[in-house]
Order: C-alpha cells, then sequence, then structure tokens
C-alpha cells in the first residue's frame, strides 16, 4: 500500500470531502492536523507553504508527493485507486457530477471560508452575526439552484442510487450551512440526501465532530 498523509482541519469542509473519499474507497492514511485558526494560523508557517503554497487544506501527500485541492485530489484517487470509482465511467456523466461539485466548489465555498470572513471582519469592521448572515446568504442562493438540480438527478443519493463525488462535496457544504444557521428545512431534497449519506461509515468516520483535532 503507498504511503498516503493528509493534512486536514477537522472544520475545513474541502478536507472533510477528501476524508469521506479516503474511507470510501477503503485507504488508510496518517492524519495530520493544521490548526487554521490558532497560532497565526498553522497553514502560513513556512514548512506548510512550501507543501501548498496557497496555505490551504486539504493537502495530501502521496508516496512523498504533495497535491492539494480536493477536485485534484479526487481525481488523482480515482486514476491511482480505480475501485469503488468517486465519478460515473459514462463521460456525460461524470461531466455532470463535475458540474454539481464546481457549483459548491467554485460557487459556494469560497465567498463563505474563512479567508474572505476575516478579510470582512479585519479590514470592513463585519461583526459575527453579520458574517454569518453573509456566509448564510451565499450558500441559501447555491442550494436554492442545488435542489433544483436534484430534483431531477437524485435518488437516495444526487445521482439516483449511486455514491458520487457529488455527495462527498454536499454533504460538507450542509455542514457548513448548519454552522451558519441556514434553515435546511427548505431544502429537503439536500437534507434527505445528508441524511442518507450519514448512515455509511464512509461519512460517518470523516465527520468534523470524530476527527483527531476535534475539539473536546
Amino acid at each position: 500500500m503507498s504511503e498516503i498523509k493528509l493534512y486536514s482541519y477537522y472544520r475545513s469542509s474541502a478536507s472533510y470531502r477528501v476524508r469521506i473519499a479516503l474511507f470510501y474507497k477503503g485507504l488508510k492514511y496518517e492524519y495530520l492536523p493544521v490548526h487554521l485558526v490558532q497560532n497565526n494560523g498553522e497553514q502560513n508557517t513556512t514548512e506548510f507553504r512550501e507543501l501548498n503554497p496557497m496555505g490551504e487544506v486539504p493537502c495530501l501527500i502521496h508516496n512523498g508527493l504533495a497535491l492539494s485541492q480536493s477536485m485534484a485530489i479526487f481525481n488523482f484517487l480515482d486514476s491511482m485507486y480505480p475501485d469503488k470509482p468517486l465519478f460515473p465511467a459514462d463521460h456525460f456523466k461524470r461531466a455532470k457530477v463535475i458540474e454539481f461539485c464546481e457549483h459548491i466548489n467554485a460557487g459556494i465555498h469560497p465567498i463563505q471560508n474563512l479567508k474572505v470572513l476575516r478579510k470582512l471582519e479585519r479590514e470592513f469592521n463585519v461583526n459575527q452575526e453579520d458574517k454569518n448572515k453573509w456566509a448564510a446568504y451565499w450558500i441559501v442562493r447555491g442550494f436554492q439552484a442545488l435542489e433544483n438540480i436534484l430534483q431531477t438527478t437524485s435518488g437516495s443519493f444526487c445521482f439516483g442510487e449511486d455514491i458520487t463525488a457529488a455527495d462527498m462535496f454536499l454533504c460538507p457544504q450542509v455542514y457548513n450551512a448548519n454552522r451558519f444557521g441556514v434553515d435546511m428545512t427548505l431544502f429537503p431534497i439536500i437534507e434527505k440526501i445528508e441524511q442518507n449519506c450519514l448512515k455509511l461509515d464512509a461519512f460517518r468516520n470523516a465527520y468534523p465532530g470524530v476527527q483527531p483535532d476535534t475539539p473536546n
């Protein structure tokens, strides 16, 4: 078995995605915590920036080689470990799953992540309540679109009865939605899919509340 290490933060939704994928594929890995808040942000150390110049988690180390960005990591894992694929074999269906993931990865997540919220606080004097409102606004706007898409694609999961990367991107975003006070009853399909996913070991084992660096 190849050596896999994962630099992760328990509450990072992008790290959560990759943890799900690793557990889903049954890949053992060493968990290396990077605290994004304490010690001026451990992601900003010289040592970590050498691995990922963007100073972000997750960062996957495979046989000594570093790879960042969750979508790139998903594609790499599927290429290296094709059992239990994260994407459909059909080219169009694969593209649709990636499209769904990118609605979250590019359209929702970046606008409500830690870097943006800190910028709002430090340079525009935005308080915690208003930061939460900001994050919730963008999540709700994105979820409205995703709920509409899922009306035609979903079964038990985002795309029928098969687990795909779409579910692994959606559940961490729901975790963020709950953190920021989004009323999830507005999105019954999304809520149903998350509940179905959390019945599975891969999702439960990857959950932020049970990670090595989760606060007591």
